[in-house]
């Protein structure tokens, strides 16, 4: 059988690994998607052009009328320098291979060329303007998400061959509208003898590969095509970490770590909890008089649930059923639910039984958006049942989640691994755009009441 070699030299034997030879290869080259660049560009030039118009009174930022020796050249070559590695930034901004704009992306690109311009500006001690700097990255702020806006409205799809005998999970991606799979390979079968141009490579890195295979992927990935691992296209495409059944258990595909954010994520939380106090603080008196006339017994009641890293807390609710609601025991709602009242259907229909959950955000036992907390003795139950359950509990919970958005209510153990694949996609990918698109959905959420029991 022939020999493969990577870039330094080593031989890749047959029946190795497909993580052996991922890491053996060199790494792949991210193209700049150009229409994206042009756009930048064009937004940047427009922002300029403003610029100058509102500090200068000219359309033409090096006609501005300055004193003595000032020159503005140098602040524009600055922003263009930026730009540049703003681009080359960006572009390296979401998962790999992806051609969808990214809004992140015109952030980052944004804000390297605005803080290389005033780092260029300290160094040089040349010309400096904040206004024409304010003006110039706002325009062009505005500009590069309403082209990223305009450009996502189109169809758009990722081609693909599928390198895993795992059928599974490749089924699964055939679900995806943004997908478009060319083909699906053995790892221990016989590659194909050509490339298929403007294509990306996804390897299972799970996966035992033949000689030959392992010799495809080499050519495949020196040539500079781009080489993804099927774990990070099934997040990116499903918005799930894929949970793969094995033998004797289950396999994390891809490991669950912590994220930096979570020092913002909770000064957000409380920022946004304090500004809206006064309107949740007025719904929360009618709905308060509505629960004690409707049944009796108390208006909110108190809960143990689990919370971060396992510890219980005490959780705050309207009551939405009747006051001995669980005389036989703890156990799911379910629909049509008959220990439900009249106005409990109504506040579980629209989440407002959930407004008193604000204060254990406030005391920092919840946060506005994280998984859903568990009571004890069903996490104790899913924990024996569903391995890397407590894996959620790495985040603080939340009142909404990245599953409640996406799947809705679960009731046993099927629907709690369906939901788990989601609480882990977040405890994983968890950032301040990912919370800003989950409590979006949420408003949809409430309004049409899915998922609500």
């Amino acid at each position: 059988m022939p020999s493969t070699f990577n870039a330094e030299g080593r031989k890749i034997g047959p029946g190795r690994s497909a993580m052996s030879v991922a890491y053996a290869l060199v790494p792949m080259r991210r193209p700049i998607p150009l229409p994206i660049a042009a756009a930048d560009f064009v937004a940047l030039a427009v922002g300029a052009s403003v610029a100058a118009r509102r500090v200068f009174g000219t359309w033409v930022p090096w006609n501005a009328p300055l004193h003595g020796e000032d020159s503005i050249w140098s602040l524009l070559g600055f922003l263009a320098v930026g730009f540049l590695a703003g681009l080359y930034l960006s572009a390296r901004v979401g998962p790999a291979g992806s051609r969808r704009p990214s809004y992140a992306g015109a952030m980052v690109l944004v804000a390297t060329s605005l803080l290389t311009a005033m780092a260029g500006v300290v160094i040089s001690r040349g010309y400096w303007s904040r206004s024409f700097l304010a003006w110039t990255v706002s325009v062009w702020l505005l500009g590069s998400l309403a082209a990223r806006l305009m450009l996502r409205q189109g169809a758009w799809s990722e081609r693909v061959v599928i390198i895993s005998d795992d059928f599974r999970l490749v089924t699964d991606l055939k679900a995806s509208p943004h997908l478009a799979i060319v083909d699906v390979l053995l790892p221990s079968g016989t590659p194909p003898r050509h490339m298929v141009p403007r294509t990306t490579l996804v390897l299972d890195l799970r996966a035992v590969l033949s000689d030959d295979m392992a010799q495809f992927v080499s050519t495949w990935s020196l040539s500079g095509a781009p080489v993804r691992s099927l774990a990070s296209l099934y997040e990116e495409q499903l918005g799930r970490l894929p949970l793969v059944h094995i033998a004797r258990g289950w396999e994390l595909a891809v490991p669950v770590g912590r994220s930096d954010y979570e020092p913002l994520k909770r000064f957000i939380d409380l920022v946004l909890v304090v500004v809206t106090a006064p309107l949740w603080l007025l719904l929360a008196a009618p709905i308060w008089v509505a629960v004690r006339l409707d049944s009796p017994g108390k208006a909110i009641y108190a809960q143990t649930r689990v919370g971060r890293y396992g510890s219980p807390f005490t959780l705050h609710k309207f009551r939405t059923m009747v006051d001995d609601a669980e005389q036989a025991g703890p156990r799911f709602a379910t629909p049509g639910d008959p220990r439900l009242t009249r106005v409990g259907r109504w506040l579980r229909r629209f989440r407002m039984d959930e407004i008193p959950q604000l204060w254990g955000v406030l005391k920092g036992d919840l946060s506005l958006v994280g998984p859903r907390p568990e009571r004890p003795h069903f996490a104790a139950h899913f924990e024996r049942e569903i391995p890397f359950f407590s894996y959620r509990t790495l985040v603080r919970p939340g009142i909404t989640g990245w599953a409640q958005v996406n799947y809705g209510y679960a009731d046993d153990v099927a629907d709690t691994v369906e939901k788990l694949t989601f609480d882990l996609y977040y405890v994983r990918h968890m950032s301040i755009w990912l919370d800003l698109q989950i409590l979006a959905r949420s408003v949809w959420t409430v309004l049409s009441g899915f998922g609500a029991r």
